[in-house]
């Protein structure tokens, strides 16, 4: 029964892209932490990306019981593919947030940045939520619920760093604005249970690769954020988890499944303005790219072997799963596709549809997260064409402001440019996510030496608020 005293406090720092390899000289904050308390690693699931792993994070369930199965997916009643959806109703799983209060009615929470993060069930949740006027611009801005903190935060830290959270500018700036989000939502709110996601790592390693000698210098700057988050947590009694949702592999090459299904006579396009655009709805079979999986939606049932005998014989994939395996992987879902490709731990899929550049959506050359059918790593660059890019991106930025449209057309489509990927199960333990505690004792000889299933951490993070 449901108690009406307090929980213990817990703050979760979701440190994307960390993996226990990275803990040492260059993670002094970590290392402490580590030492002080447990470590492990989080045994890898599939799909390893941000939204799936997350939610199966909050939930304990599958991508086959949460039905979260990717960063985005093909909306079959709406005929298009959608990324990175904010709304929590798109859970179909009971979650973290409400499993606090059925320990103690009194427990309150928080979630800061973490996904599907509008209309959740955190008593307390801000998130990124541009603004996109008609005139064609896109300002930094949040939201939050309740909504009356969204003006205090705008005060007191200014507006969102919208542009150093993702794209070619991406760097700690943003990673240390929610830091310091989460820490006023401590100061002022000071919930029992509070998750809060801090990507800058993920996009450092994707760009230049887990080997990369800049990494040392990223990872001091995101240990630099967890030693104040974690300093506070000890001050004012909170218990500390960090975990991550994969470890970043190097990749070298991408797969471009649709200019295959493309070239099968599976895809159908439209044109406009002389560009092409897929057309999901009336094509046959097309990929919907996710890092290293991609959901492979056939409309023609007669056309599964075929698909997956070429599947099959493509260098750059490591297998595909069909009903039967996606049962077995946790993936079975409607939302899935009929097949689902993982590529080998050196490749990655692109979304790539075009087989000429110049006939490429305006989009492609654009940062544009929810018009891409599929994840584009390369929006991490500004064009290596470009003579001078910030002279370019600086004009067009004095075009917008004075109220003229104009694209933002700064992106490459060169896929050789991306050096790091996800996605897939990973090979090495030490490569993967990790899982680190405040608590020396929270974690079995087992689980230390093997590792935690995806599955256990919400009721491992359940169990500190228990004790």
């Amino acid at each position: 029964m449901p108690q009406n005293s307090h929980t213990p406090k817990l703050l979760v720092l979701n440190v994307v892209g960390l993996s226990p390899k990275h803990i040492g000289e260059h993670t002094p904050h970590l290392q402490k932490m580590a030492n002080a308390g447990c470590q492990s690693h989080i045994q890898s699931m599939l799909p390893a990306v941000t939204c799936s792993v997350q939610t199966t994070y909050f939930t304990g369930k599958t991508p086959a019981d949460h039905g979260i199965v990717g960063n985005g997916w093909y909306f079959r009643d709406q005929a298009e593919v959608r990324f990175w959806h904010q709304s929590n109703h798109l859970i179909q799983a009971e979650q973290i947030w409400d499993k606090v209060k059925q320990q103690s009615t009194n427990a309150t929470t928080a979630n800061i940045f973490c996904w599907y993060n509008m209309y959740c069930p955190a008593d307390t949740a801000i998130t990124v939520r541009p603004m996109y006027p008609s005139d064609g611009r896109k300002l930094p801005d949040i939201y939050t619920a309740p909504t009356a903190l969204r003006a205090d935060i705008n005060e007191a830290l200014g507006s969102f760093p919208l542009f150093n959270f993702w794209g070619p500018k991406s760097n700690i700036t943003s990673t240390q604005w929610i830091a310091e989000c989460a820490l006023k939502t401590l100061e002022q709110q000071s919930p029992d249970f509070a998750a809060v996601y801090l990507p800058h790592l993920d996009y450092a390693l994707q760009k230049v690769g887990p080997e990369h000698s800049s990494i040392g210098d990223e990872l001091k700057a995101i240990d630099a954020v967890c030693g104040k988050l974690a300093d506070y947590a000890k001050a004012h009694n909170y218990e500390l988890v960090v975990l991550s949702e994969y470890g970043i592999q190097p990749v070298s090459r991408a797969c471009h499944l649709n200019r295959l299904f493309r070239q099968k006579g599976w895809i159908t396009l439209r044109e406009e303005l002389g560009l092409e655009l897929l057309d999901a709805g009336a094509s046959k079979v097309f990929a919907v790219a996710d890092h290293q999986l991609a959901h492979v939606y056939i409309q023609d049932p007669a056309l599964v072997p075929k698909v997956r005998a070429l599947l099959e014989q493509q260098d750059e994939i490591e297998c595909v799963l069909g009903k039967e395996e996606k049962f077995q992987a946790g993936l079975d879902h409607p939302r899935s596709g009929e097949l689902v490709a993982i590529a080998k731990p050196d490749a990655w899929f692109s979304y790539y549809y075009w087989l000429d550049d110049t006939k490429a959506p305006d989009f492609a050359r654009c940062v544009d997260i929810h018009r891409k059918p599929g994840y584009d790593p390369v929006e991490l660059f500004l064009d290596p064409a470009i003579r001078f890019p910030l002279l370019k991106v600086g004009a067009k930025l004095i075009k917008k402001k004075l109220g003229f449209r104009t694209l933002m057309d700064v992106i490459p489509l060169d896929t050789h440019l991306v050096k790091g990927s996800h996605g897939a199960i990973t090979p090495h333990k030490k490569d993967g996510a990790i899982f680190i505690s405040s608590l020396s004792g929270l974690l079995s000889e087992t689980e230390k030496r093997d590792g935690i299933a995806s599955t256990d951490i919400c009721q491992k993070l359940i169990s500190i608020l228990q004790s």
